[in-house]
């Protein structure tokens, strides 16, 4: 599959079908599960049907629906593909981190060609699975209205801003400190968590902040005392930390949270590395 989209999407002639809406979005997510499990893909974990031994159930056994409404908490799930079209967007979100979990590849088995039965699989491999299904579950979450992402920790997130991927996806510096590199993961999982509130992002920043004020030491060695300050400064000017009169709370909060997040982010990952070239010294 190619990487760019068709020529009218690509020049944008094609408006429509830039990105998806929702009823959209479930049809081809409908047709991706359809074609998988025609694959084998979920053998292993919902069993299969045949002509012979009918319903022979897979690791997860005969209640596969059971299994759905204790994972998910919620009840008319199940069958995926006569219920999906129904699915709210909650709903599908769920089910695509479901199946990420229960999805393998098959890799070994036989055809039962006795009245068209089909194949019946009897090895896998789980991580081959989950990345072919993440590939392509992707495709169809990142042309939806609000762009989706699925990770390979198995979340869907709010999919990155363009050209700030790498940013999101790059292995942190080892700062030495566990408390510092699960509280930078935290502030950005809270930040790219679907449907996230301005106070999530806020709190998100907050984070990071906090962060820096746990380097504020280190940091000195390697940024002047103005360079040093403006980095406080942001987060204490806009609403962000110590809330108070003086502070900046007019602005467009879907565009100035991003930018003071992403450059949080990005000071982060700049500073730790400066900091651990003049350690080095």
């Amino acid at each position: 599959m190619r990487d760019q989209p068709y020529y009218s999407v690509r020049t944008g002639k094609n408006t429509a079908g830039a990105t998806f809406e929702l009823a959209m979005l479930l049809k081809l997510f409908k047709s991706l599960f359809e074609q998988l499990s025609e694959n084998g893909y979920f053998q292993q974990s919902f069993g299969y049907y045949c002509v012979d031994s009918r319903d022979v159930p897979g690791s997860l056994g005969s209640d596969v629906n059971g299994i759905i409404m204790l994972e998910l908490h919620k009840d008319n799930l199940w069958p995926i593909l006569g219920k999906c079209l129904e699915y709210s967007e909650d709903d599908l979100f769920d089910v695509i981190e479901f199946l990420y979990d229960n999805v393998s590849k098959p890799t070994d088995g036989y055809l039962h060609s006795y009245g068209g039965c089909g194949y019946h699989y009897s090895a896998f491999n789980r991580e081959d699975g989950q990345t072919e299904f993440r590939t392509r579950i992707n495709r169809l979450l990142g042309a939806y209205k609000v762009a989706q992402e699925l990770l390979p920790n198995g979340e869907v997130v709010t999919k990155a801003d363009p050209g700030l991927e790498e940013l999101l996806n790059v292995d942190l510096p080892v700062t030495g400190a566990a408390r510092v590199d699960s509280r930078i993961h935290a502030a950005i999982a809270k930040f790219r968590r679907h449907r996230s509130s301005f106070q999530d992002r806020r709190d998100a920043i907050r984070e990071l902040a906090d962060v820096l004020e746990f380097m504020r030491p280190r940091l000195k060695t390697v940024l002047t005392t103005s360079d040093e300050a403006d980095l406080f400064n942001i987060a204490n000017n806009f609403g962000i930390r110590h809330y108070n009169q003086k502070q900046k709370t007019d602005y467009d909060e879907a565009i100035w949270l991003s930018w003071i997040f992403y450059y949080y982010l990005a000071t982060i990952h700049a500073a730790i590395r400066l900091i651990e070239k003049h350690e080095e010294k």
